[in-house]
Parts: C-alpha cells; structure tokens; sequence
C-alpha cells in the first residue's frame, strides 16, 4: 500500500508540475489543460495537484513498511 500512495504521490507532483510549466510557458504538457471543467482555472488545477502529491507522500510516510 505505501508504494502504491508513493507512485500516485509521484503522478499527481508530475501532472501538477506539467500544468504550471503548461501555463506558464505554453508547452503542451500535462492533464490539466485538457479537463473541460477546469477551463481558466489551470493554474489552481495544477497547485492542488501538487498539494494532493504532497498529502499522498505523508500518508505514504506514516504508513508502516513489512
């Protein structure tokens, strides 16, 4: 389980990383940029994506390895 919450860690960083650098220098990277209800709201997508890599790599940390 604590490397399955680490992979998902992992693509929701990448995916939010992409988005920014989508936004920001208009590479077409990423998810984001292509789910309809987030339509001008990109950049907050991408920020949440990171937050969710971030809370998914503590609920890795604090899970105990066997």
């Amino acid at each position: 389980m604590k490397e399955l919450l680490e992979f998902l860690g992992v693509l929701a960083v990448v995916q939010g990383v992409m988005g920014l650098v989508h936004e920001f220098t208009d590479w077409h990277l990423g998810l984001v940029q292509r789910i309809g209800f987030l339509d001008g709201y990109e950049v907050y997508g991408s920020v949440a994506l990171l937050a969710l890599g971030g809370a998914l790599f503590a609920a890795a940390e604090s899970r105990k390895s066997r």
